[in-house]
């Protein structure tokens, strides 16, 4: 119980720090709930005050301004509350929107492994759902537990300068609610976490299923996809109801606990009337304080319900927040600047977690300008070998330098910026094409887009799309063809003109003679650069100074294509297979 209530306390300061560049909104929602508190107190005085001094003494002027100053001050309440709902929700989205950014900001210094290991639907609920309740705590929790409290302390305060004994019997009774209250917490805590792990399920179903519908209709799959939703969808239900059932104990133990507590002020009441020890007038006023009660009570039991969703939404925040990017930059890192393009692997092993060894102390050298080509079985080690050269993964022994650097040593920026990468997944933003291009250089001019879609023999298609480089290339770029795609991605690569160059299955989309014509700008853009391509398909590496085989996580073999295929090794036997099946 200490350590649950230190990581409580220790994740409330955490909230609390968001609160500080927007302190004036906060502290403006605080003044004007104190205020509708007071002015809820206020009110059954006022009517004590003129019922039993104003009316018998027939001061008609004087009750009649205390009304029309109580008319005024539920006028300025009226006002106070429309500050506390239009600034205090503003107070709670700028919260809300820090936390985000916040959120998104520590999301991006990730490494590969994390996303390989989260999915996207996931993710999205964290940045979405749960930053909403966040938010809505960040509001109203102050707000509702000011004025909750305020009111119902200062109501027993009043009520006990009027008639102490049934005043007791409230004080006694709040008490008892609220105990029931915090033990029912944990319960609902529990289930609000139950249904955010089932939410961030349905988000991520959602997400795969619709990115992958095209292949669901091509395998008939349809009622797959349905049947898997549905369970997915019953265990959030189950989660829910859960959920409310442990919210409808919270409502159940307050009406029960409102309807006891007018009945018990009836009751004590009119026995203290009956020994001469309270007059109607009191009793009045007692069940006028009754009445505010009603809505601080409820505030109250909305409260236990947001805290538990606001904090259940917290500590996932707090989760992600917490985990370390596995890739970082050194202390002393240095930018790398004036690229030469030599790169050395020097006896590099290499595994993903609770995987077993992709890469076995391999070792060699590219010379500054060379083109080196990387061919194997699928699964060998090519791809992940040359993710580690712009340090996606970081090697577990051995090392990788560039002119002589080991890029643990450089700053991930600056190494990524000198890398050009194509990757055989292409990837494309829910945007036009012209951003798509213009991301390999945001600050590129459109006249230097064209020549780039030019390079990559996209420029044709383009101008036949409807909008032209304005055209919205849909999610993951699904209104191009493959071919397209790939060209568009490739287009980003002569865009940044990067001085090291990996090509990872570049051209696997396009047809022979459009992949000819990409093939001469490659051959263009790699002159005076360094460049690793991998390529299954051996047409592709004519050009390579060297080639690489990389097969079982080693390098089998490496020398020139007429060397390697007078070898009669593994890369020879690729080359025959590729050319039998021509």
């Amino acid at each position: 119980m200490q350590r649950k209530t230190a990581e409580t306390g220790g994740l409330i300061r955490v909230f609390l720090r968001y609160f500080r560049p927007h302190k004036k909104l906060f502290y403006l929602d605080l003044v004007c709930a104190s205020a509708v508190a007071l002015i809820d107190l206020v009110w059954p005085l006022a009517s004590r005050y003129a019922l039993t001094e104003l009316l018998p003494q027939q001061a008609f002027a004087a009750f009649f301004t205390v009304m029309a100053i109580m008319l005024g001050a539920y006028l300025l309440r009226a006002g106070l509350y429309y500050i506390i709902t239009y600034w205090g929700h503003t107070f709670g989205i700028r919260v809300e929107s820090d936390i985000r950014q916040t959120l998104f900001d520590h999301v991006q210094t990730l490494g590969f492994d994390y996303f390989g290991q989260k999915r996207t639907g996931e993710l999205m609920s964290r940045l979405t759902t749960d930053l909403w309740e966040m938010a809505e705590l960040a509001h109203h929790g102050p707000e509702d537990l000011l004025i909750s409290g305020a009111t119902i302390i200062g109501s027993i305060v009043v009520l006990m300068t009027i008639q102490w004994r049934l005043a007791l019997v409230l004080a006694l009774l709040i008490p008892l609610f609220l105990a029931v209250v915090m033990a029912r917490r944990r319960a609902m805590r529990f289930a609000s976490q139950e249904v955010k792990k089932t939410a961030a399920e349905i988000n991520s179903d959602i997400e795969s299923s619709l990115s992958g519908m095209r292949t669901a209709k091509a395998f008939a799959n349809e009622s797959l996809e349905v049947e898997k939703f549905r369970r997915t969808n019953a265990r959030y239900r189950s989660h829910k109801a859960g959920f409310y059932r442990e919210m409808a104990l919270f409502f159940t133990v307050m009406e029960l606990f409102l309807s006891l507590m007018s009945v018990v002020v009836i009751a004590v009441g009119g026995w203290l009337i009956m020994r001469g020890q309270l007059n109607y007038i009191d009793l009045i006023t007692f069940s006028m304080y009754i009445a505010s009660f009603i809505a601080p009570v409820r505030k109250l039991v909305f409260f236990s319900e947001q805290f538990a969703s606001g904090m259940a939404g917290l500590r996932r925040f707090n989760e992600v927040m917490r985990t370390e990017p596995t890739v970082t930059d050194a202390p002393d890192a240095v930018e790398l600047t004036d690229v030469r393009g030599e790169i050395a692997v020097e006896r590099v092993s290499f595994s993903y977690p609770e995987k077993s060894e992709v890469l076995q102390d391999v070792s060699f050298r590219v010379a500054s300008g060379e083109t080196i080509a990387v061919v194997g079985p699928s699964g060998g080690g090519k791809t992940t070998l040359c993710q580690l050269i712009p340090r996606f993964y970081d090697v577990e022994s051995g090392a990788i330098t560039i002119d002589g650097t080991d890029v643990r040593k450089l700053t991930q920026a600056s190494l990524r910026r000198k890398i050009g990468i194509v990757q055989q997944d292409v990837f494309l933003f829910a945007d036009t094409v012209l951003e798509n291009i213009r991301y390999g250089r945001p600050d590129a001019t459109m006249e230097e887009v064209i020549e780039a879609a030019k390079r990559a023999e996209i420029y044709e298609d383009i101008l036949a799309m409807p909008q032209g480089f304005n055209t919205f290339v849909g999610e993951r770029g699904t209104r191009l063809s493959g071919g397209q795609k790939q060209r568009v991605a490739i287009a980003r690569i002569f865009l940044k003109n990067p001085p090291i160059l990996i090509l990872d299955e570049a051209t696997s989309a396009l047809d022979s003679v459009t992949e000819s014509k990409i093939q001469r700008a490659f051959d263009e853009l790699a002159k005076g650069r360094t460049t690793l391509i991998i390529a299954h398909r051996l047409s592709t590496i004519r050009s390579a100074n060297r080639i690489l085989v990389v097969a079982d996580g080693s390098i089998a073999e490496s020398g020139s294509h007429e060397e390697l295929m007078a070898q009669g090794g593994i890369y020879a036997a690729l080359h025959r297979t590729q050319t039998d099946l021509r």
